[in-house]
């Protein structure tokens, strides 16, 4: 609180108390009190009002003071209500007292907010399971109709599940409490379940599928590391040329175990490379086969961070990806 505004925002009372000393003074002038008398009234009358204006400005700046130097530290500044104590003067008073009901509302209307979206995340949940049945019945039927017809529609039915799951991974991504559990795995097990999942797309597009040196245990979530490699394998899929394979590792190191995911597909740009975490960015391979939503790269990116991994891309436009997803080894037991 600086003393020059104060005095600027005060100015008005200030004007108007010297203009009733100059009053009070013409009323003794004009009763003809001696000089000593007015001039000693006077020094009091201007004490007075210098002890009262300094007393009120040092009780609001200390108040004030640490009003901001709290909001200051404060990254989530609603919480000012919890830090600020009742002050001893009125407009402090209504002040502390609009704060707080302001912060009622809010917390009010924030609980609501959530307990809206938490209805909603579970009822999405609730759909894509449901939604599974009638895709699995329809992926069994075409596996048992082999024809060039049901290649495609198994096509279209495998994106179908790639984006249910999406949604789902999604919004278990922003609660993963409800549905998070890290404990020893398997990798080859792990990678075993996604080439499984994948077998019709690695046949109908003639894909080879490699894999070497699995034989590693790491700590994870085994449902959150499969949906993050079957995205990176169906990324591989989507984008391939000719003689199209895709072959997988791990690499021991002395921190770290290294999963590696490789494909000689499209590749990705330079231009590109730096936001392929980014939400929604499709770069110029989504743009050209109108496949891509952009949300699968960065929903794993979002599961990586939270499960302690961390996941990097490198690659060469037309000519290879290579993603690799590392794994702590200090934390293993």
């Amino acid at each position: 609180m600086k003393l020059r505004k104060y005095i600027k925002d005060k100015w008005v009372t200030i004007i108007i108390s010297f203009f009733f000393l100059l009053i009070t003074i013409s009323f003794l002038i004009a009763f003809k009190v001696s000089l000593e008398l007015i001039i000693a009234l006077t020094i009091t009358f201007i004490l007075f009002i210098i002890i009262i204006f300094i007393y009120k400005f040092y009780r609001k700046k200390h108040y004030y003071d640490v009003f901001l130097n709290n909001l200051d530290r404060l990254d989530q500044k609603y919480l000012i209500s919890e830090l600020i104590k009742k002050p001893n003067f009125y407009e402090g008073e209504i002040l502390y007292e609009s704060i707080y009901e302001i912060d009622k509302s809010m917390t009010e209307r924030v609980s609501e907010y959530k307990q809206s979206v938490k209805d909603f995340k579970e009822f999405i949940e609730l759909w894509i399971h449901e939604v599974k049945i009638p895709l699995a019945s329809l992926s069994l039927i075409v596996h048992n109709n082999k024809s060039a017809v049901n290649k495609k529609i198994k096509e279209q039915i495998n994106h179908l599940e790639d984006y249910t799951e999406q949604i789902l991974y999604y919004v278990r991504s922003e609660n993963p409490e409800k549905d998070y559990l890290i404990k020893k795995c398997s990798l080859d097990e792990i990678v075993k379940n996604v080439a499984l999942k994948n077998q019709d797309n690695f046949r109908y597009k003639h894909t080879d599928f490699i894999v070497s040196d699995l034989d590693k245990t790491i700590l994870t979530d085994s449902k959150w590391l499969e949906f993050i490699i079957n995205q990176i394998v169906s990324n591989s899929l989507k984008y391939q040329r000719e003689n199209p394979y895709i072959k997988i590792t791990a690499l021991e190191k002395k921190d770290e175990i290294q999963l590696i995911i490789f494909d000689n597909g499209k590749g990705i740009s330079s231009s590109d490379l730096p936001r392929v975490f980014e939400k929604s960015f499709t770069g110029e391979n989504g743009r050209d086969t109108s496949k891509s939503t952009g949300m699968g790269l960065y929903i794993c990116y979002n599961l990586c961070q939270k499960l302690g991994h961390t996941i990097k891309i490198e690659s060469v436009k037309d000519k290879f990806t290579k993603v690799t997803i590392s794994f702590a080894k200090d934390t293993l037991v």
